[in-house]
C-alpha cells in the first residue's frame, strides 16, 4: 500500500481582529495576503510567504486569542518556521522595523534562530537545528 505525501502545514490562530492582524503579517514579515472572506469585512484570513501559510479568524469578542506561552511558560512556541538563514531573515525583519521577543541566537536545544510576537501574543520561531 503506498503512503499519500504530505505537502505543508498551517497555524490556525485565533486573533482579536483579522485586518490588523493581516497588515501586521503584511508590513512586519512580507507576507501576502492570498484570500480573505467575506470581502470588505473579512473574519477569516490567510496570508502566506514561500511555501509558509497562516490562517487567521475572528470569531468574537468573547473568545480571544490563546496563544501556547500564556497557557505555559514553558511553551514558548505557537509556530516554528524552518529558515536555512536565520540571520539574513532577522536582518530583513530589522529593516521592516521589527520588534523581536527574543533575538538571534543559538538556543539550548540545537537550534538557530529568533523569536517573534505577532500583535496577538503568538509567538513564532523561525531558525533551523545547529550544523
Amino acid at each position: 500500500m503506498s503512503k499519500a505525501s504530505l505537502e505543508s502545514i498551517a497555524p490556525f490562530f485565533i486573533v482579536k481582529q483579522v485586518q490588523g492582524s493581516v497588515r501586521w503579517y503584511q508590513e512586519v514579515l512580507g507576507f501576502d495576503l492570498v484570500f480573505a472572506t467575506p470581502e470588505g469585512a473579512p473574519f477569516f484570513a490567510i496570508v502566506a510567504r514561500d511555501g509558509v501559510r497562516i490562517h487567521l479568524k475572528e470569531i468574537c469578542d468573547e473568545v480571544l486569542p490563546l496563544p501556547n506561552p500564556s497557557r505555559h511558560e514553558q511553551a514558548r512556541w505557537d509556530a516554528y518556521i524552518h529558515v536555512e538563514d536565520p540571520e539574513a531573515l532577522a536582518h530583513e525583519f530589522e529593516g521592516r522595523g521589527a520588534t523581536f521577543r527574543t533575538p538571534l541566537r543559538d538556543w539550548d536545544d540545537g537550534l538557530l534562530g529568533f523569536e517573534m510576537e505577532d500583535r496577538d501574543g503568538y509567538v513564532l520561531f523561525f531558525g533551523r537545528p545547529m550544523r
